[in-house]
């Protein structure tokens, strides 16, 4: 790798896409509707079942790198595959959108992570994941020329679980601070929150000087739903916060401010999958682009309101254009 404004380090997960019939569900025993963490065989047995489908890259950094790169902002991605056909399918797919890879697959140990999509006829999605590899990245993995090169890193709260991966995000944020860049982390999810809540609230206060979270997230956070001390908590954890709170837009927390973002509007509310994660990109590709905070929450906003207009987490047209109208 050489060089990239934005840097992202999270789960490689390549999204497997079926159509099924209704049957299908009820004959391999899937929680309908529901997302599933699987182990290794079950995952390769519901791969060989399901039918031929979308095969794409994905993982919520790597979505938002892509919505970066679909700014015109240049971007990167870390993240760990294995030397098998999803693999390929993940590093062929994710340069397709431009983002560079160049993170070494593994030669042995689990399988390539997927994310096995089941869409029935009523447009219901079954999800059952395997995170395989994905949660196998080390600090070996962790360019120090690539993330240095960066104006910002962003790194998922998803990642982190096993340890060698915790000490890759703690050795990407500190070449980052060493550096000047911008370390960013998202919270990805209340449940990965109380899991790692102590930890977290460690990490953001000693390397994270930008927070991405949706309103539940940062109410687990802090253990609070005030709206004033929320906005007291985060002001004493980090410098930048970043608040989705869905229809109601956003807010952007500074030591000094409180920024309002409004949503966009769409006409159809057809997918919010993957709205936070565009909401990100949007933020991250307009303050690389030196864009003043409350320019690039509005960034935040249009990529969302792009995605919440189509199935799927990945925009179907380019971001730099949509926004720009």
């Amino acid at each position: 790798m050489s060089s990239a404004d934005v840097v992202g380090v999270g789960n490689a997960i390549v999204d497997v896409i079926g159509q099924v019939p209704e049957s299908f569900i009820s004959e391999n025993d899937l929680n309908r509707g529901s997302m599933t963490l699987i182990d290794e065989p079950r995952a390769e047995s519901l791969t060989t079942l399901m039918p031929d489908g979308l095969k794409e890259s994905g993982g919520s950094a790597a979505n938002t790198m892509v919505g970066v790169a679909s700014f015109g902002v240049s971007a990167a991605y870390v993240g760990k595959i294995r030397n098998d056909e999803l693999g390929d399918v993940f590093v062929d797919d994710i340069r397709e959108t431009g983002v560079q890879f160049d993170v070494a697959a593994a030669e042995s140990g689990p399988a390539t992570a997927r994310c096995l999509i089941q869409v029935t006829p009523d447009g219901e999605r079954t999800m059952n994941t395997f995170l395989g590899a994905s949660a196998r990245l080390t600090t070996s993995d962790i360019s120090e020329e690539l993330v240095a090169s960066a104006k910002i890193l962003y790194c998922e709260g998803y990642l982190w679980d096993l340890e060698e991966a915790k000490q890759a995000i703690r050795l990407a944020m500190d070449i980052a601070r060493d550096n000047g860049v911008t370390a960013s982390l998202t919270l990805s999810d209340p449940f990965a929150v109380e899991r790692h809540r102590d930890e977290w609230l460690s990490l953001i206060q000693d390397r994270v000087t930008l927070l991405f979270g949706n309103h539940d997230e940062l109410v687990s956070l802090l253990g609070t739903g005030d709206h004033d001390a929320l906005i007291s908590g985060v002001r004493d954890l980090t410098e930048t916060a970043c608040i989705t709170q869905g229809r109601a837009g956003s807010l952007i927390v500074t030591r000094d401010d409180v920024i309002e973002i409004p949503v966009v509007e769409v006409d159809k509310r057809v997918d919010t999958t993957g709205a936070g994660d565009l909401y990100a990109a949007g933020v991250l590709a307009g303050l690389a682009s030196g864009a003043p905070l409350g320019v690039a929450g509005r960034m935040g906003s249009c990529a969302a309101a792009e995605i919440i207009g189509h199935i799927g987490a990945r925009p179907l047209q380019s971001l730099k254009s949509f926004c720009a109208e």
